[in-house]
């Protein structure tokens, strides 16, 4: 598949910006990362994606793109030639007080990015989304804030009722039968290692890579290793 191209879906309040210093690295072609406007819900999301993007081609989600990259492969598998998922999960929203309490701190952050702004927001919620070590990091800090800050609280509110509905993907995984890397920041806190190998046990031949002193951010973290894990992995799958 060394002459398929990569399509990288962004993940929740995420843009190109992910990609940037990822596509630099790359060898690689890559498409244009698509923007899933006003959609809140998953499926409605992989259906934008799949509208501009080739015949066949490789899905590359981040985060909450991981779960756009699943549901365009239950919708076409035939298109993919492959799948990378990264720093995301596969189980829906918990029952009980479990996703109540998701449901709380989503719409706690929504509240407080319709009365303080969206960069005010994105202050809190970077605290768990990088390494501790890179959140003094002025260049990396800014730039994930500068993105969060190109999205509006309607957005979020869109982005936000679609994790909230997202699909389970759990008896999908076993189905999947294109080539398949899981990658991980090391240090990623949201969507933890252990997550991303039960993924591994449950998709037959996937592949695990972990991106060393990175957070839930790790394409826009460690670039460099991010791009050497795809093209290894496309290279050799």
């Amino acid at each position: 598949m060394t002459s398929v191209p990569l399509l990288p879906l962004p993940g929740l309040l995420c843009d190109d910006a992910v990609w940037t210093e990822v596509r630099e690295h790359l060898v690689a072609p890559t498409l244009p990362t698509p923007d899933y406007g006003m959609a809140d819900s998953i499926g409605a999301m992989a259906d934008i994606a799949l509208q501009d993007a080739p015949e066949r081609f490789i899905a590359v989600g981040h985060s909450m793109g991981g779960r756009v990259a699943l549901e365009i492969q239950r919708r076409a598998p035939q298109r993919l030639a492959g799948l990378a998922l990264l720093d995301t999960g596969f189980r829906g929203r918990a029952a009980g007080e479990a996703g109540q309490r998701e449901r709380e701190n989503r719409h706690a952050l929504l509240a407080k990015a319709r009365q303080d702004g969206m960069r005010a927001m994105g202050g809190t919620w970077l605290q768990g989304m990088v390494h501790p070590e890179r959140l003094d990091d002025e260049t990396l800090v800014e730039a994930i804030l500068a993105m969060i800050e190109r999205k509006d609280p309607d957005t979020f509110a869109a982005q936000i009722d679609a994790l909230l509905a997202r699909p389970d993907a759990t008896e999908q995984l076993a189905g999947i039968a294109c080539p398949t890397l899981l990658l991980c920041g090391r240090q990623d806190a949201w969507s933890p290692l252990e997550r991303h190998e039960e993924m591994a046990g449950l998709i037959p031949g996937s592949r695990l890579e972990v991106i060393e002193e990175a957070g839930h951010m790790s394409p826009m973290e460690r670039p460099a290793a991010v791009a050497r894990a795809l093209d290894h992995w496309r290279n050799h799958a």
